[in-house]
């Protein structure tokens, strides 16, 4: 079996399997705030900035801030592995989607970082 340091899951099952749980809680969160922004009427600022500064919705929105960076890595790492090969950029196709899967990686951190910040305060 061939693992890759570059990918989050030890093999392609338990990437598979994250690619999946990830969409199953993207899919639960729009669908929460979805029902949330039908069922709340007339939403004003006060309103919207208690909920999205509940417990519960702070956890919701971590929660989904890392499932949409694992979600990404995943995708993205399986598109770099696939099309930024030797057939498309010779000899230095490995380190073309190094580099490339490095600037992802860092985006995706300072997404991460960032979101933190906005959820839980400071900004």
């Amino acid at each position: 079996m061939v693992t890759s340091v570059t990918s989050l899951g030890r093999n392609g099952l338990y990437d598979w399997l994250i690619q999946r749980v990830s969409a199953v809680v993207i899919a639960l969160y729009v669908i929460g705030m979805v029902g949330f922004l039908v069922c709340s009427g007339d939403l004003d600022y006060g309103t919207w900035s208690a909920f999205m500064g509940s417990t519960p919705m702070r956890i919701a929105n971590t929660l989904m801030l890392f499932s949409v960076a694992a979600h990404t890595w995943i995708g993205l790492w399986s598109v770099t592995t696939d099309y930024l090969t030797g057939m498309t950029f010779g000899k230095a196709a490995t380190g073309v989607r190094l580099v490339v899967q490095m600037a992802i990686a860092l985006l995706l951190l300072v997404y991460i970082l960032w979101g933190l910040l906005m959820i839980w305060g400071g900004a």
